[in-house]
């Protein structure tokens, strides 16, 4: 190759890439990551004393961020602390409460937006250490050490946003800033052993806002193996969806970032997901061929709140049975719906059905023989295969009410298969469509399960609605709307129909992001979401509906 060329090629190559191709050690690592599938998120600091959201919830300007919440006023908050004394805190319990759940690795929040430190730093006196602290404990170095004695990887979260530091993002002097940031990810790499996963936080600034590509270099020849994601302005390893579960994309990593409740920090009563919530948002992530990284809120003592040791210890029961549909396994042939979800590994296919709409499920074919279709665990399925498409079916009996998982053992290599979307059958209308075009913003891109499709109307739309007929009626006692542009919608309705005409179930002022809304349960075959205002036309991503 000449001069020429390999300078050209620098030229075109990644920022954060120049030195070379990724070694094989993190190579290796990324891939050993994608198999693990299921890890342990944790938002935790002195704002759990007050039980308001991390970071979010002190009341100060924020360097032009927008966040929900403005409960705690910036001395009081910047002061709690001073009180925060978690005595119960275990590391070796929440390390074993994580591989109880089937978790494969740990991710912990040592610094949020609020610019509180939970280890020891240098850089900053306002740390978990401080004399002024009644713990004075370095809780990064105590949940490092545990996991590596678990044999637990080790993740990390380091918010680059800082709204306690007075030099951060500010005209003149943001470089003092980008020093201490250095400095502190510089510790978190040397003075804690191996570190697996480097979580940053960015909120959507570019990369030299952060010195990322200086600062991820330095990462990378620190620790080789590292896997660093997307939020520090460049792609490096993985996509973060929040809240969310990520589209199908077996191309590129990815990783669901969920709340186990609504708030990432802890808050007292939060509603937690049931238990067919949690297990289908795992699984439909797998079958995306993405990981899910599942968050608690540990309480102001240091322990993790009762019930939701419950919930993480049900999840772990369940991969315990199962958990070779999801181990080690990649998403598809089938991309998943909220019906059906698919995994494979060399020639097996495990096609897990979450609702039986119907006796028979009726997928497209695969370009291959199938030698054998089990219930995992042993059981009858009857399968019956077609030139258009292959039908399963399982006794009532047999079916598991979250989810029937079908072993499908193939004559040939089912990673070969190019994924195969599934087109929903949804039966939606709405009031007005953007430019008319059902193919791309029509009212059934809202309930196909997908959130990157959305439901759009026209501009200068203030008022609209959208209907769904379900294949039959059934039980709805919750609902989660996202709005795709989440400040337009101003006033509406959420109706469902009976026989007399449409009946409101709750009305509201804003929509915008992960709205959920639990009320009364209703049988229903047809609802309706009825935007009386909006600034502009408003637009859709998901509007989901659920049994509890």
């Amino acid at each position: 190759m000449s001069t020429l060329s390999r300078l050209l090629l620098l030229v075109a190559a990644p920022l954060s890439l120049l030195a070379a191709e990724p070694p094989a050690t993190h190579a290796a690592a990324l891939e050993a990551w994608r198999a693990d599938r299921f890890g342990l998120f944790i938002h935790w600091g002195p704002v759990s004393l007050r039980g308001t959201e991390i970071g979010w919830s002190r009341a100060a300007e924020r360097r032009g961020y927008r966040g929900p919440g403005t409960e705690v006023p910036v001395e009081v908050y910047d002061n709690l602390y001073q009180q925060f004394d978690p005595v119960r805190f275990d590391a070796r319990e929440w390390v074993a409460l994580a591989q109880a759940a089937g978790m494969k690795y740990l991710v912990f929040t040592s610094r949020h937006h609020d610019g509180f430190s939970m280890f020891d730093t240098r850089a900053s006196d306002y740390k978990i250490t401080s004399p002024l602290s009644p713990f004075r404990r370095d809780i990064v170095r105590e949940l490092a050490d545990a996991c590596h004695a678990a044999g637990l990887k080790f993740g990390l979260y380091y918010s680059q946003p800082d709204w306690h530091h007075p030099d951060a993002f500010t005209p003149d002097h943001h470089d003092r800033y980008l020093a201490y940031l250095r400095t502190q990810v510089r510790e978190l790499l040397t003075n804690y052993g191996r570190l697996d996963i480097l979580w940053f936080d960015g909120l959507g600034k570019k990369a030299e806002d952060y010195d990322a590509v200086a600062v991820n270099r330095m990462a990378r020849e620190l620790q080789p193996h590292l896997l660093i994601n997307n939020r520090n302005g460049l792609p490096e390893d993985f996509d973060t969806p929040e809240q969310r579960i990520g589209k199908y994309q077996d191309t590129r990593p990815w990783e669901s970032c969920i709340t186990i409740c609504r708030q990432w920090a802890w808050k007292p009563n939060d509603p937690m997901k049931p238990l067919d919530e949690c297990l289908r948002t795992l699984v439909t992530c797998a079958g995306g061929d993405g990981n899910l990284l599942f968050n608690v809120g540990p309480m102001p003592d240091g322990r993790i709140e009762p019930r939701q040791v419950d919930r993480l210890r049900e999840m772990g029961a369940w991969l315990a049975k199962n958990g070779e549909s999801i181990y080690g396994t990649r998403g598809g042939p089938w991309h998943p719906t909220r019906t059906v979800a698919s995994t494979r590994r060399g020639n097996t296919v495990y096609l897990h059905v979450f609702r039986w709409n119907t006796d028979v499920i009726e997928l497209p074919p695969l370009p291959c023989k199938i030698k054998s279709a089990t219930l995992l665990g042993g059981g009858t399925v009857t399968m019956a295969p077609h030139a258009a498409t292959w039908s399963f079916s399982v006794a009532p009996a047999a079916r598991d009410a979250i989810d029937t998982i079908i072993k499908l053992e193939l004559d040939g290599s089912a990673m070969t298969i190019p994924a195969i979307p599934l087109a929903p059958q949804i039966k939606a209308a709405a009031s007005n469509t953007f430019h008319s075009n059902l193919n791309d913003h029509g009212p059934q891109q809202a309930f196909d399960g997908d959130p990157s499709t959305r439901w759009a109307t026209d501009s200068g739309t203030k008022q609209a609605w959208i209907t769904r007929t379900l294949d039959r009626p059934q039980p709805i006692a919750r609902v989660r709307i996202d709005e795709a542009i989440a400040t337009r919608v101003q006033r509406f309705e959420f109706q469902y129909r009976d026989g007399t005409g449409w009946r409101t179930l709750f009305s509201g002022e804003k929509i915008g992001r992960n709205f959920t809304r639990t009320f009364p349960t209703v049988t229903a075959r047809e609802i309706r979401l009825n935007i009386l205002d909006a600034t502009d036309g408003p637009t859709i991503n998901e509007i989901e509906l659920l049994e509890q």
